[in-house]
């Protein structure tokens, strides 16, 4: 007798029933879950975008999961410390990571870099999504984006741009527009968002890829709006076009705030607070404390956050290798 026809069908049935134990066992662990509080990581100092969306949202859910969730903020290496620690932490729903889509640089431009973005980390929801502004001195003689390209090209290296520094989205946007508009301009790295508004009003660069920080100056007429870099107009900005709208048919950058869990999180967890996200994103109190910080809710499932991932990570690594951008 061929012992394998004997076996087969038990080791079948063995395998069914060790399937059935695992996904009951995970079932389990999220209708359990939470037991203990929660520590939601942000990998930056309080203040910016990042830090209220984590609270604003580790404030709703915690109501529900009837546990603390507990904001705490771990700075340090342009967020790469914070990361990393939630990283190495046991994958178990109750160590989690709210970051901004900068993640997506990270894999392409650090060097070293102590973990993947892509496989270390699982999301759980991208939480909000924000546009960025051109925006340019008012010396620019140009009103909106075609003015500006047929500019730049009437006068090739006049035009400086200003960023955050070396590797910011500023940067990466700028030259991303750059390739898409066929013009030469010149990058000026800053050390931080705010130093590069300062020289764009005093007129050391011309323009600035920056967030909704710099709509009140807009508003006084310091700076101009050239147009915002969503597929859609913003709300607070109604007559600013977008760039698609003027002319780039395929220039759509946003920023936004994701939430991540380790990597072999129970699913059952992850879409347990999937949920809870969703649920709190939906709160008409939620989404106008989101719009004064200049972003608007976006509640993605995991498997809609994951495929943003991908994409960006894929979209930064190939700026950066067109733009010849040295890692560092």
């Amino acid at each position: 007798m061929d012992l394998r026809h004997v076996l087969a069908p038990v080791l079948l049935a063995g395998g069914v029933i060790l399937a059935a134990m695992g996904a009951v066992g995970a079932q389990d662990a999220a209708a359990g879950y939470p037991k203990h509080p929660i520590k939601m990581v942000v990998p930056y100092p309080p203040g910016g975008t990042t830090d209220p969306v984590a609270r604003f949202i580790a404030a709703d859910i915690e109501k529900r999961l009837k546990q603390p969730v507990v904001v705490e903020n771990k700075p340090g290496a342009a967020g790469s410390i914070g990361t990393e620690a939630v990283v190495r932490a046991a994958p178990d729903g109750y160590t989690l990571l709210t970051h901004t889509s900068v993640i997506t640089v990270d894999p392409s431009f650090k060097k070293n870099l102590g973990y993947d973005v892509q496989k270390d980390l699982v999301p759980v929801s991208v939480l909000a999504t924000g546009p960025y502004i051109l925006v340019v001195n008012p010396s620019v003689p140009a009103n909106n984006v075609q003015e500006l390209i047929a500019y730049a090209k009437a006068n090739p290296g006049k035009l400086n741009y200003g960023s955050a520094g070396v590797g910011s989205s500023g940067h990466l946007i700028g030259e991303m527009f750059k390739m898409a508009a066929g013009i030469d301009m010149t990058h000026v790295p800053y050390k931080g968002g705010g130093p590069s508004i300062v020289g764009l009003t005093g007129n050391e660069v011309q323009l600035v890829f920056d967030t909704l920080t710099s709509k009140p100056l807009v508003e006084s007429g310091q700076l101009k709006a050239l147009a915002v870099t969503d597929t859609k107009r913003w709300p607070s900005l109604p007559n600013v076009p977008t760039v698609m709208e003027s002319g780039l048919k395929d220039f759509s950058v946003t920023i936004w705030v994701g939430t991540f869990a380790p990597a072999k999180t129970p699913p059952a967890i992850i879409e347990k607070l999937n949920a809870e996200i969703k649920t709190a994103l939906s709160d008409p109190s939620m989404i106008s404390r989101l719009e004064m910080i200049g972003v608007l809710p976006a509640g993605e499932t995991p498997a809609q956050s994951a495929a943003r991932v991908n994409a960006d990570v894929e979209r930064w690594r190939n700026v950066i290798t067109s733009a010849k951008i040295e890692p560092q």
